[in-house]
């Protein structure tokens, strides 16, 4: 027998295993012991008051807002520039890169009356804080440019 072979005979095993075992006892009844001597409690923790931060107000009203008012611009420059007579009844999208916001335009119609034109439609607007569905108005104003009239959430 090699003397490798020999330096691990049978009676070596045991004493291998054995400390195996206990070493495994050991690493199992330690942390049972820590938990049990009341090394660590929830009743114990507390808030830690050694950290500061700061903070803004906070203010969702002001970018919404004005994520509203860019997009009713670019709804109302659809609005006017669409060619009624083409589209048939079809969907007019739209889209404004500046504030992500996208939808389309539907049940437009010209209207005249008094020598007023204007045009009624529907636009949804799907953005960030959800999907939305507006009624609006644009009637010509004097110099050939479009006013919005009405632009109003369902």
């Amino acid at each position: 027998m090699s003397r490798i072979a020999q330096a691990f005979d049978s009676r070596q095993w045991s004493v291998i295993a054995s400390a195996s075992a206990k070493a495994a006892l050991l690493t199992l009844a330690l942390p049972l012991a820590a938990c049990g001597a009341g090394g660590f409690s929830l009743e114990k923790v507390d808030v830690d008051r050694s950290i500061v931060t700061s903070s803004t107000p906070y203010s969702p009203a002001a970018p919404a807002s004005a994520d509203q008012d860019s997009d009713q611009t670019t709804i109302g420059n659809a609005v006017s520039s669409a060619d009624i007579k083409e589209l048939g009844g079809q969907a007019v999208p739209w889209a404004n890169a500046g504030t992500g916001s996208r939808g389309a335009i539907t049940e437009l119609v010209e209207l005249k009356d008094g020598g007023l034109t204007c045009r009624r439609f529907s636009a949804t607007r799907e953005s960030f804080d959800g999907v939305a569905l507006y009624k609006g108005e644009l009637c010509l104003a004097g110099a050939g440019g479009w006013r919005m009239q009405e632009f109003k959430a369902l």
